[in-house]
């Protein structure tokens, strides 16, 4: 077991939520023999800049898992993380090489991101069979994971407030870059032990120039744009069209179309134009943002900057008045996302 000491146990003073089960211990092991490094680091070509120092990772608890790659709460040089094994299946060349593809174009992604709202890249390891990607640990989990936890239509407006800024923020960052998320969902939202929420999992962004068509596409339907499920061109306004049921979903902490399969939700917003259900209580101005945000016709939808400042003018509004969102009405004959900046200073 010699060879095996990156990947021993954290020791007793690092607390973690459980040890691995035996047979988690052996899977893991089996993944393990293709990362294993004599002490020096692993490079492959071009890859200097965020290969990883492979003795210096410690592997604990399995915590998420997905069809091709593990998710695991670790230690890369006295840092908390976590760690993604991506398996690339021996059997299946080509989507072997979709899932090297996809892994290649995450590191160069996130190796250039620096924001407070989008997860920090650590580093990564890039040795076929199995690939490895070490970002930040947070430890507050998903989003869809909290609000699942709560109460329906239970978070208080203020707290929605927050985090849909921490949201637009991250995604304003991200397409300031060039990049379009495409899979903006509660799930890759992940939340750090002060509540603050931080964009993650770019295994299917792009750049813009880059993106192309939707064909073969493979995003969450429930969250997905319009024009992305007709395998159409698309723009940075599918991630617009995602914060929208993002938004609808820290309202209600319900998931969209939960009566439906994921596909019979993708039919009936491709043809029926139909949307998660605003509840009654929505106020108005939560409300007008996100059937702007889930417009069909993606022109129509607010650059994220503007939702930035959409969402900052809500705050200094809160601040000043408590009973803003229930006393809120846009102007007659205008928008409420034109009429904003009068009505913010005719408040002050």
């Amino acid at each position: 077991m010699k060879k095996f000491l990156w990947f021993k146990q954290i020791s007793n003073n690092v607390k973690l939520e459980r040890r691995l089960s035996l047979g988690e211990y052996k899977r893991a092991v089996s993944w393990s023999k293709y990362l294993v490094s004599s002490g020096a680091e692993i490079k492959g070509e071009g890859e200097e800049e965020w290969s990883a120092d492979m003795s210096q990772l410690f592997i604990g608890n399995k915590f998420a898992s997905g069809r091709h790659s593990r998710v695991y709460r670790g230690i890369y040089k006295q840092m908390d993380v976590a760690i993604k094994l991506i398996s690339l299946p021996e059997e299946d060349g080509d989507l072997a090489a979709f899932l090297e593809k996809q892994f290649t174009s995450e590191v160069a992604l996130l190796f250039h991101l620096h924001h407070p709202n989008i997860i920090s890249f650590v580093a990564a390891c890039k040795k076929a069979p199995v690939f490895c990607i070490i970002t930040e640990y947070l430890a507050g989990g998903s989003l869809r994971k909290y609000l699942h936890q709560q109460e329906p239509y239970s978070l208080p407006l203020n707290l929605v407030l927050k985090l849909a800024l921490d949201i637009a923020h991250g995604m304003q960052y991200l397409h300031s870059q060039g990049i379009l998320h495409r899979d903006l969902k509660s799930e890759n939202l992940l939340l750090g032990e002060d509540m603050c929420v931080k964009v993650a999992d770019f295994g299917i962004s792009c750049l813009e120039s880059q993106c192309g068509s939707a064909k073969g596409f493979t995003g969450t339907y429930r969250w997905m744009a319009p024009e992305m499920i007709k395998e159409k061109h698309h723009t940075k306004k599918v991630d617009v069209y995602s914060f929208g049921i993002v938004l609808w979903e820290l309202l209600t902490a319900l998931t969209p179309f939960d009566n439906m399969t994921p596909e019979q939700a993708a039919f009936a917003v491709c043809q029926k134009n139909a949307r998660p259900p605003l509840p009654s209580t929505c106020p108005v101005a939560f409300k007008s943002l996100i059937n702007q945000c889930w417009s069909s016709n993606p022109n129509k939808r607010p650059h994220f900057e503007k939702i930035v400042n959409i969402l900052e003018s809500y705050a200094v509004s809160l601040e000043q008045d408590p009973e803003f969102f229930s006393s809120y009405k846009p102007s007659d004959g205008h928008t409420l996302l034109g009429c904003l900046p009068n009505c913010i200073a005719a408040r002050t």
